[in-house]
This record gives structure tokens, sequence and C-alpha cells, in this order.
């Protein structure tokens, strides 16, 4: 029988999506030490991409519930020589309960979930970040309750946190307004899958209007830093400071996946002041993965 993987949050029902979450959050406030549903299972860490907050909230969450981690970077293995992914999926899922992947090709996690016997957990690709937006998730119905009927406002590149947040509108059911300059705009089939619930906009005060939760990332994220000075010019309008926050509803709420650039996507009075959730946010992953692989591991 087919693993079930996680590689898009479009693999989850928006039940399954609410169950996670709410385990989540149920995990967090309730550690039992003793609970240990993973005594004896691996998971199997690949990273092609540098990580502080996925590989420590994995690592964690399999040490709490009783399993363990091995993290196994391209360097170290047969993958950075040449062997290929279907060869490196079989062999990988035949030793190790569940395989976690961050990399750059979106196609390699795709690639390892056909041929493993295993579930593939996507950690992050170029295209989409599903594990932050289960923290994130987390993390807003902690602080607000259920976000359907919301509105949240991506702002900068269409890039893999914004598809992710496009395919959690879906799900989750609230409006995405997405300020990001041209020719920055996420994948339109992406985009046309959510039907209405997307607007976007060039505008980053006409964006935040209204909103309960404003959201960016970095101008260039991993693999395009040699984009930096072309994208400080084309994003420099799209910095969120407190007017923008002034803009959004009143208590709405701030996030960023980390790591931050202050000054440049978003001020140091902003993330680090009292709407910023950000840092809550970076915990949840931790509790946010541990309700993830209870939910793959556990059927």
């Amino acid at each position: 029988m087919q693993p079930k993987h996680f590689i898009s949050l479009l693999d989850l029902s928006s039940k399954e999506l609410h169950s996670i979450i709410n385990r989540a959050i149920d995990l967090k406030n309730n550690r039992d030490p003793n609970f240990q549903p993973l005594k004896g299972q691996v998971l199997a860490m690949i990273f092609e991409k540098s990580s502080t907050r996925t590989r420590i909230s994995f690592e964690t969450g399999m040490t709490h519930f009783g399993g363990s981690a091995l993290f196994l970077s391209s360097r170290d293995t047969q993958l950075g020589r040449g062997e290929p992914l279907e060869d490196s999926a079989r062999v990988i899922s035949s030793m190790v309960d569940c395989i976690m992947l961050r990399t750059f090709s979106h196609e390699t996690v795709t690639t390892f979930a056909k041929y493993s016997s295993v579930p593939i957990i996507n950690g992050l690709t170029d295209l989409l970040h599903p594990c932050q937006l289960l923290a994130d998730m987390q993390t807003y119905f902690e602080h607000k309750g259920d976000i359907a009927g919301k509105t949240v406002t991506w702002v900068g590149d269409g890039n893999n946190m914004c598809h992710s947040y496009i395919n959690a509108a879906h799900l989750l059911d609230f409006t995405l307004n997405i300020a990001c300059p041209e020719g920055y705009k996420p994948i339109q089939d992406i985009v046309d899958a959510a039907g209405d619930r997307i607007n976007i906009f060039h505008s980053l005060n006409q964006a935040s209007e209204n909103s309960d939760l404003i959201v960016t990332d970095v101008w260039a994220s991993m693999g395009q830093e040699e984009e930096q000075k072309k994208r400080e010019i084309a994003f420099k309008s799209f910095q969120v400071s407190s007017s923008t926050m002034n803009i959004a509803n009143k208590g709405a709420l701030f996030m960023h996946c980390l790591p931050a650039h202050r000054g440049e996507e978003v001020t140091a009075e902003v993330i680090d002041g009292s709407q910023s959730v950000v840092f809550d946010a970076a915990e949840n992953r931790l509790h946010a993965q541990k309700a993830l692989l209870e939910f793959l591991l556990c059927k």
C-alpha cells in the first residue's frame, strides 16, 4: 500500500489539517514524557539546504516521541555523488520509518515519494514550505481562534512560502491578499486552484487594508543571493513597517518564517513589537512537526 506523504498542504483534507493544528496545540500544552508513540522508529533527515528550525524541531520531536533522527547531507551520502534518486529512495526507505527532505528542487521530493516505501515529508523546496504553514496556522489559532473568514496579507516574493499560504487559504477558507512587485507573482496555476480567495496587489497599503495577519519573508531566499541588489530595488516599497500594521485591522498579528533581515523586509519595530508572534511560530515548528509525525506514523 502506498504510504501517506506530506509534500504539500493539499495532501491533507481540510478536516485533517484542522486535526493536526489542534493536536499540535494539545501536544504543546500537555507534554507527557511517558508518551512515546514512535519508540524504536527512525526518521531520516536529508538536507541539501542548511537549516536551524527544521532540523531542531524534527530531531527534538522524534526524541520526545521515543524515536531517533538521522542527519544526512548530500556531502556525506551517495546523493552527492550522483546516485539516482530512485535508488536512494528505495534504499533509505528500506531502513527507516520516515524520510524528511529539505532541498532545492521540488522534483527531488516528489521522486522520493514515488519510490519510497515509507512516508515522505517536504521540509522545504523551492516550490513549497508546508511545514512552516502548520506552525503559522497553529500560532494564529492559539492567539485568535479559527482563521476561516479572516484576511491574511502576504508581502513580498511569490515564493515557496507564498505558494503554501495560497494552499492554506484553499483548505482553511480565508482570503489571501498578495502584495508583490511586478515580475514576482506566485505561479498562476497555484493561484487558480485556490479560486476567488486570492487577490494580487502591487500596492502594499491596498493589500494590508482590513487584514488580520501580515506575513513576509526575506527578499532573496537561499540560492538567490546573487539577486540581492536587484531585489532590494524591486522590493523597496514592500517593507512591513508600523504604518503597514496601522493599516491592517486593530490587533492584527505579524509573522515571518525566519531568518529575518531587520531593516529590509521588516522593520525592527514590527518584528520585535507587540503584534509580532514570530518567535511563537518558530517554537511551534516543534509542536506542529510532532503532530505531523504522529499523523503519518501512528495510523
